[in-house]
């Protein structure tokens, strides 16, 4: 059984439907790149995973049904989200948004630091003075101090320059290699994505349009459902 399953998901924003049919899975210790062109339904995806937008069809995660649940319900069954923008706590320390995210398992603040040293580093300083990259790793550790079993990364590497994409990439096949975790990751790059995912869903307009192993994703499709 998936860990998370859609089927023939559906969302609104109000009245407006943005979601026409997502179908996306992921098993425990997966990773699955979510792909589409820009305003295709990802992030929206991503906000009907964790209950902050209506939503119906199918929706489970370790077989629970998430519908009717709170964001912070969901959260604590075990999805950790890095959300698109990092939204770090300005005016809390690095360790205060750490310790502030914390639930009991192997990841704390010392393997975070281990991951990303350049955190440990900086762990006195407030969140508002680390560079994007900084707050982008800040993002991910807090998201891994929740423990979760699957982690979602949306748009982890957006705005960041090369060096620092890098430094993200290799931390997330770090985690795939060393930690067996789940992980639902959204990014432009179908290079990078291509290197840590074992597979990929592409959306267009609201619904799945594809999916097969990474290494199906041929450039034709790429081009068709990806490329600007």
């Amino acid at each position: 059984m998936s860990l998370l399953a859609l089927s023939g998901l559906t969302a609104f924003y109000g009245s407006s439907q943005a979601l026409f049919g997502v179908d996306l899975t992921v098993g425990e210790g997966e990773v699955v790149a979510l792909m589409g062109r820009n305003g295709m339904g990802k992030t929206t995806t991503v906000r009907a995973i964790c209950r902050m937008i209506v939503s119906k069809g199918g929706l489970t995660f370790a077989g629970r049904d998430l519908h009717g649940l709170p964001s912070h319900a969901v959260a604590r069954l075990g999805i950790g989200l890095v959300p698109e923008g990092r939204r770090c706590f300005a005016d809390l320390t690095v360790r205060e948004n750490l310790v502030a995210a914390a639930r009991p398992g192997p990841w704390d603040e010392a393997r975070v630091g281990d991951l990303f040293p350049r955190l440990a580093e900086r762990r006195g300083q407030r969140a508002r003075t680390l560079s994007g990259g900084e707050q982008q790793m800040l993002a991910i550790g807090r998201a891994l101090m929740t423990n979760p079993r699957l982690v979602i990364l949306d748009e982890a590497t957006e705005g960041l320059a090369p060096l620092v994409r890098a430094e993200i990439w290799a931390a997330v096949a770090r985690l795939k290699i060393e930690t067996g975790m789940a992980i639902l990751v959204i990014d432009k790059s179908v290079r990078d994505l291509a290197r840590v995912s074992d597979r990929a869903v592409i959306l267009e307009r609201g619904a799945t349009v594809w999916s097969g192993g990474i290494n199906e994703l041929t450039p034709a499709i790429s081009e068709t459902y990806v490329g600007v």
